[in-house]
């Protein structure tokens, strides 16, 4: 009985969903949309556990599918800017063969991103800290990626908003030292847009949106200098679940929100 029940209402979900997201897209006005968008694709080893217990790697693979179905959706929106958090810094620390599953699975994705060919493809991150092999083949693809096409991803992996922001401030220091500046000069010359310059998103607009999916809401160190002026919209599903009204929720929320900048 209890599955016959659950089927009915998968079956009145699957027929008002395709309505509700009508209404949904017949109320938003893309031209005020946003530009960039981050995601932190959350919840995937917490789905694959709800999902009959089934392995973490399962999990990560279907999280890893949805990837290009969220991006058809930016392309609709005009969003063409995204920036994908698939792995952080403190993941890094996970049990090996875990994180060579997850590796290998990230790299998969991101050789399907570029197969493609609809995208400009930047890694981000602190890449000295993935195999060689990684490093490789994020370098190749971002090298055979650039000025592709108007849309940029960005596949921060490796990546943390702390060290991030410490790499950015080593690096200004180096840069003066190699000019032959002294300490008093350094330090003088110390601003939010030398730091700007340094961070690992040099050159690519702040994200006016942040989304994170399974019901967690905090940003963990995701884009922690870029993310100062975002708005924040956070989502109950797991990652492999996020569905495209979702998504469309996610930018009316934006939409309805007034942006002042302090002012």
């Amino acid at each position: 009985m209890r599955s016959i029940k659950s089927g009915i209402k998968s079956a009145i979900k699957a027929l008002l969903y395709p309505l509700y997201e009508r209404r949904l897209l017949s109320q938003l006005d893309f031209t005020q949309t946003p530009h960039h968008v981050g995601v932190i694709l959350d919840g995937n080893r917490r789905w694959a556990k709800s999902n009959y217990g089934i392995s973490a790697e399962a999990g990560h693979r279907a999280g890893a599918e949805k990837i290009v179905e969220l991006l058809d959706w930016c392309a609709e929106a005009d969003v063409t800017i995204i920036t994908l958090w698939l792995l952080s810094t403190d993941n890094l620390n996970r049990d090996p063969s875990e994180l060579d599953a997850l590796l290998r699975i990230i790299a998969s994705a991101v050789d399907r991103l570029d197969e493609l060919g609809r995208w400009e493809i930047k890694p981000l991150g602190a890449l000295e800290l993935l195999p060689l092999w990684l490093q490789d083949k994020l370098q190749g693809i971002e090298s055979r990626s650039k000025g592709r096409a108007a849309s940029v991803v960005n596949v921060a992996i490796g990546y943390g908003g702390r060290r991030e922001i410490v790499d950015a401030v080593r690096n200004y220091i180096k840069d003066g030292i190699a000019h032959g500046e002294s300490a008093d000069q350094i330090a003088e010359g110390l601003s939010v847009d030398e730091i700007s310059k340094h961070l690992y998103t040099a050159g690519i607009p702040d994200p006016e949106l942040v989304i994170r999916t399974s019901g967690e809401q905090r940003l963990s160190g995701f884009l922690l200098w870029q993310s100062a002026h975002s708005e924040f919209y956070f989502c109950e599903a797991y990652w492999p679940d996020f569905r495209r009204v979702d998504f469309l929720r996610a930018l009316r929320a934006y939409a309805q929100r007034h942006r002042r900048f302090g002012r």
